[in-house]
């Protein structure tokens, strides 16, 4: 293909794919399956990295992420982004009404002027606030609330939330600021904790701060993998035709802007305590969070008249809900085991609706949290719910403690296999390290190895796998690969299509690509993730077994605790006859020969830093183009660096050390000339 039918063939997919983004994360109405639209975006990928000059800041391709930002750029806002003044009370409500009407010259003796004053009211989303630019219909810049003045340049990690246009259509204004806030939904937080639990990492706090934090993190590749999303809610810097800001929300939709359904323009502030009574419940049916209501005086004119005080608007302001509280009777603690030998304690409370649902149990995370709440069994505790899903111990009332209520001591012993407990220096948890013999250890372990992002074998659920244990046919994920047909024939509910249907998933599972093999055979804090960079530079697992723990922290994402964890891993005799029979069983522990494909040697015994932000690559695919072609990647500068690659905003500390060592600095242009 030409570099003309690929432009056109690029904008044709780029439209497409984002029609499809529209109609998926905003609208909620797939057209088409998650496979076809992979497909599409594998093909637009493929495209920009054969024509690289065609590859736009605005192409769904930078949805993917890749690039690393080391510092965030602190940018002043156009318009200073204010808080709101919150309200606890109906009373509160009711006062902020009086102040608007006073404010506005109605009389508030006039029934009749209820009428006079417009509010919408939208929900108060609990996530972080973001201010975005659009210029010619193209986003320009992110930034975060920061103190209210000035903010953190997040741009590049923003344009990987599907939800936000990187383009707009229909009639939107040359030049614009549009804020909102981007928040974490539930399902995927909660999804990100089951899967740091299942590698021992600690939980994260609630979504508020997992989507804060991930705003802030270097690799975007990461933030994509988090799935944020985010709600629209003020236009800024516009001129409209529009009266009231509730027109102007249906205008920014229409751009491609993803504005809450719940938002709803109240006649009067009556109608507005109506909504603010039906989400008080409601909420917790949503999936995301949501800490209160805010109510905004409609009309641009009333607006402008009630104008602000210094901290806050006077036409606005922030209802907070309370936090759903209730005291119910903690009867026992009981500890849970998980796949990598994590404890939990667990309290059992005597069952108490709250939120919607009727709750028995609360986690009660570790020794330290029990230790600081001083709970015991016995114990009136103040659980509450809030915007959270898992309800929480947050206190205990001292003033019902019964005298002869004893202090808890944290179990020395798994509650399964009757093992002495460790706990490492700098982790929360203690954990079981009898990780052969504890049945929810090795049942998890199979569980985890069986799962959809590991060896996605089908037929071989939990259910299936505790049959099987139980059974005596596997005792650990090697075993799994021994199973014969007549074995599983006698079982339960094993009939001939089900068990053939088990032994195919099995046989099917060893074409599975060495970094999902990795991140399947279970070694403690190795996620997804860290899986895929490891294999990617060790490139088969030998060679992962023979590196020490220093040489492992070479490799992106892996610190003192993963290093250790391998090692620990690798050393441990039992799971090194596992992985030999795991090999004779055929599974790949070495990336595929397309994956290890040589390249040239243009680039061999050179080291390359990079800093800085590209035009015509993101920092991975030159770092992939280095390695490609025999060079090697470093992330400092050094007297044995060969070249600082500079991009724009280039960290100052890489290029004052390079100019000082005398390092060669070359742009991306002579980069790409340097391999052809």
């Amino acid at each position: 293909m030409d570099k003309h039918h690929a432009e056109e063939k690029i904008k044709q997919l780029s439209a497409e794919l984002e029609q499809h983004n529209y109609n998926y994360y905003v609208l909620d109405k797939p057209s088409i399956s998650d496979f076809e639209f992979d497909k599409l975006l594998e093909e637009l990928i493929a495209l920009e990295k054969q024509f690289p000059e065609l590859l736009l800041s605005t192409s769904p391709s930078q949805r993917v992420g890749g690039s690393i930002t080391k510092e965030f750029k602190t940018v002043k806002h156009t318009y200073p982004m204010l808080s709101l003044s919150n309200s606890y009370s109906k009373e509160d409500v009711l006062d902020f009404d009086r102040r608007v009407r006073e404010g506005l010259g109605l009389q508030s003796t006039d029934l009749f002027s209820l009428a006079q004053v417009n509010y919408v009211c939208e929900l108060k989303f609990d996530g972080l606030s973001i201010g975005l630019t659009y210029e010619n219909g193209e986003l320009k810049q992110a930034v975060t609330r920061g103190d209210g003045v000035q903010g953190d340049d997040v741009t590049t990690n923003v344009k990987t939330i599907k939800s936000i246009p990187l383009k707009l259509k229909g009639d939107f204004p040359a030049q614009f600021e549009i804020r909102g806030e981007i928040f974490m939904p539930r399902p995927v937080f909660d999804n990100i904790n089951k899967e740091r639990e299942e590698i021992g990492e600690t939980p994260l706090a609630n979504p508020r701060n997992a989507a804060s934090g991930t705003m802030k993190m270097q690799d975007s590749s990461v933030v994509a993998s988090r799935k944020l999303d985010c709600f629209l809610y003020n236009v800024l810097g516009a001129e409209f035709s529009d009266k009231g800001h509730f027109e102007t929300l249906q205008h920014a939709k229409r751009w491609g802007f993803k504005i809450s359904e719940h938002s709803k323009l109240a006649g009067n502030i009556n109608e507005a305590l109506d909504f603010i009574e039906h989400w008080d419940k409601a909420r917790f049916n949503l999936p995301f969070d949501t800490d209160g209501v805010v109510i905004k005086v409609n009309e641009f004119k009333q607006q402008t008249q009630l104008g602000f005080t210094a901290k806050s608007p006077r036409w606005a302001i922030a209802y907070k809900f309370k936090a759903e509280q209730v005291s119910t009777e903690l009867q026992s603690i009981s500890y849970q085991v998980g796949r990598t030998g994590a404890i939990t304690p667990v309290a059992n409370l005597k069952p108490v609706p709250l939120g919607g649902t009727t709750v028995k149990r609360a986690s009660l995370h570790n020794a330290d949290i029990i230790e600081k709440l001083d709970v015991r069994v016995g114990d009136f505790v103040f659980v509450e719910k809030g915007g959270e899903i898992i309800p929480k111990i947050i206190g205990v009332d001292f003033s019902k403690r019964k005298d002869d209520a004893q202090k808890t001591i944290y179990i020395t012993r798994c509650p399964e296999c009757g093992t002495e407990l460790k706990r490492e220096d700098g982790e929360a948890n203690h954990f079981c390290p009898n990780e052969t013999g504890c049945p929810p250890q090795v049942k998890g372990r199979m569980e985890h190895f069986v799962s959809r992002k590991a060896m996605n074998i089908d037929s071989l659920g939990a259910e299936t796998i505790e049959q099987l244990y139980n059974a005596g046919l596997i005792k650990n994920i090697a075993d799994i690969y021994d199973l014969k047909k007549e074995q599983l024939l006698p079982l339960e509910r094993m009939a001939e299509k089900s068990a053939q249907n088990l032994i195919e998933g099995i046989e099917a599972s060893k074409k599975i690509p060495f970094e999902r093999v990795l991140y399947a055979i279970g070694i403690r804090h190795v996620g997804e993730t860290t899986a895929k960079k490891i294999a990617k530079k060790v490139k088969s697992l030998q060679v992962l077994i023979n590196l020490n723990e220093e040489e492992m922290l070479h490799i992106d994402e892996v610190g003192e605790i993963i290093a250790k964890s391998v090692s620990v891993f690798f050393a441990d005799e039992e799971n090194r006859k596992i992985i030999e029979r795991l090999k004779v069983a055929g599974l790949q522990f070495e990336l595929s020969a397309e994956q290890q494909q040589a390249g040239s040697e243009k680039l061999k015994n050179l080291t390359f830093v990079i800093s800085g932000v590209f035009n015509k690559h993101s920092r991975d695919q030159l770092k992939e183009l280095i390695e490609f072609h025999g060079g090697k990647n470093s992330g400092s500068v050094s007297g044995k660096t060969s070249y600082l690659l500079a991009g724009e905003n280039i960290g100052p500390e890489k290029l004052k050390k390079a100019q000082n060592l005398g390092v060669k600095i070359i742009g991306e242009d002579e980069f790409v000339e340097m391999i052809g």
